[in-house]
C-alpha cells in the first residue's frame, strides 16, 4: 500500500488520517535555513503550487496563520500544551521562531493522535530549533516517552571554520506514544576494529570471544544473590540466577582465581550481529552531488538513514507516515528493506 496526499499536512491529518492508525512517523521540517525549497514541491501536474509557496514563506514569520493556529492551541483539550505555548510566546514574542513552534505544535498534536500506542515518531532537525522542539515534544508526548536524541554526522568539517567548532551534525528527536513501543536492536558493520575486540579462544570450536562484565551498570536489587561463593556486585548482577546457571552450564562464564574478583561472561563473535548502534551515527554517509540516489532536492536524506529508522522502530507490514512540513503526506506499507 502506498498513498500520497498533496497539500497542507495539517488539513490532511485532520481530514484523512484515523486515530491510532500509524506505526512509524518520520518528520523532516524546514530548519529556518533562509532557503526557498518550495520550488521543488510541484503539483501532480508538475507545476509550482501557490499554496505551498505561501506556506513556506509564512513558516518563519508571525502573521495571520500563526495567530490563528496559536488560538487553536489555546482551545484544544491538552491544557499542558496550551500553557507551554503561552509561556514560549511570552519569552519569544511574535518572532519567526515562535511562528515556527506554533505551527509545529499543532501538527505534533495531530501526529500524536494518529500514532498507535506501539508507535514511534522521529523528528529530523538541527540545532537552530532543536532545544525548543524538545520542549514542545516533551509536552505533547510526555517526558517519559522520549526515546533518544540521535546525533547524525551529516557532513565533514569545512575548511572555513575560524571562530567556532565546525557544525557537522543534525539531530533526530525520537519519541514514542507509550512505553509499549516497538524497538528492534540494530547493528553496525563488523569492521576490523570490531573483530579485534574478540581476542580469546578456548579451542572449544565456538571461535573467538571477548570478556564482558556480569555486574549490572544500574541498581538491580532483585538480582542481588551469591553465586558459587562469589558475593553479588554492589549494584547486582545483569542476569537472573537461573540464567547465570544456564551460562555456567554452557561454559560461558569466566571465574576469577579468588572470591574477591568478579565473574565475567564470554561473548562469542559468532553469536553477535555486529556492534550495536548507539545514539551517535557517524557511519551513514551523506548524499554527495554524484550519488546515484540524489534527486536534486537540497535537503534530501540518504536512504540508509531512513532504513535504519524503519528497521529499528517497525516491523514488516506496519504503516509508516512520511511528513513534509507544508508539502505532502505519504503513507506506506513497510516491506523488508
Amino acid at each position: 500500500m502506498g498513498v500520497l496526499y498533496f497539500g497542507d499536512n495539517l488539513d490532511i491529518l485532520r481530514e484523512h488520517i484515523k486515530d491510532e492508525s500509524i506505526d512509524l512517523i518520520y518528520l523532516d521540517p524546514p530548519f529556518n535555513s533562509k532557503r526557498g525549497y518550495n520550488v521543488f514541491m510541484l503539483t501532480p501536474k508538475g507545476h509550482e503550487s501557490d499554496a505551498q509557496i505561501t506556506a513556506f514563506d509564512d513558516t518563519w514569520h508571525w502573521g495571520e496563520q500563526a495567530e490563528r493556529e496559536f488560538s487553536e492551541l489555546l482551545h484544544q483539550p491538552n491544557t499542558e500544551v496550551a500553557e507551554m505555548i503561552q509561556a514560549l510566546r511570552r519569552f519569544l514574542k511574535e518572532s519567526n521562531m515562535m511562528a515556527y513552534l506554533t505551527l509545529m505544535a499543532n501538527r505534533l498534536l495531530e501526529l500524536h493522535r494518529v500514532l498507535k500506542p506501539t508507535g514511534s515518531l522521529y523528528l529530523h532537525c538541527d540545532p537552530t530549533a532543536s532545544h525548543y522542539l524538545k520542549i514542545v515534544m516533551d509536552t505533547v508526548f510526555g517526558v517519559e516517552n522520549m526515546l533518544n536524541e540521535i546525533v547524525w554526522q551529516r557532513t565533514a568539517v569545512k575548511g572555513d571554520v575560524h571562530r567556532k567548532f565546525g557544525a557537522v551534525h543534525d539531530l533526530l528527536l525520537a519519541y514514542t506514544k507509550s512505553q509499549g513501543y516497538k524497538f528492534n536492536v540494530t547493528y553496525g558493520s563488523q569492521d576490523e576494529e570490531y573483530h579485534d575486540r574478540f581476542k580469546f579462544d578456548d579451542g572449544d570450536g565456538r571461535g573467538v570471544y571477548q570478556s564482558a562484565p556480569s555486574d549490572s551498570p544500574n541498581p538491580r536489587p532483585n538480582l542481588t544473590y551469591e553465586y558459587k561463593g562469589f558475593p553479588p556486585p554492589p549494584k547486582g548482577w545483569r542476569v537472573s540466577k537461573e540464567l547465570m546457571e544456564q551460562l555456567d552450564n554452557e561454559g560461558r562464564l569466566i571465574f576469577p582465581s579468588d572470591k574477591s574478583g568478579r565473574i565475567r561472561r564470554k561473548v562469542y563473535l559468532s553469536d553477535q550481529g555486529g556492534p550495536k548502534v548507539s545514539d551517535v551515527w557517524i557511519d551513514i554517509t551523506p548524499l554527495q552531488g554524484s550519488s546515484a540516489e540524489r534527486l536534486g532536492y537540497p535537503t534530501q536524506k540518504p536512504v540508509e538513514l531512513l532504513e535504519r529508522i524503519i528497521l529499528s522502530s517497525s516491523n514488516e507490514g506496519d504503516v509508516a507516515c512520511w511528513i513534509r512540513f507544508a508539502g505532502a503526506v505519504r503513507l506506506s506499507m513497510l516491506r523488508n528493506c
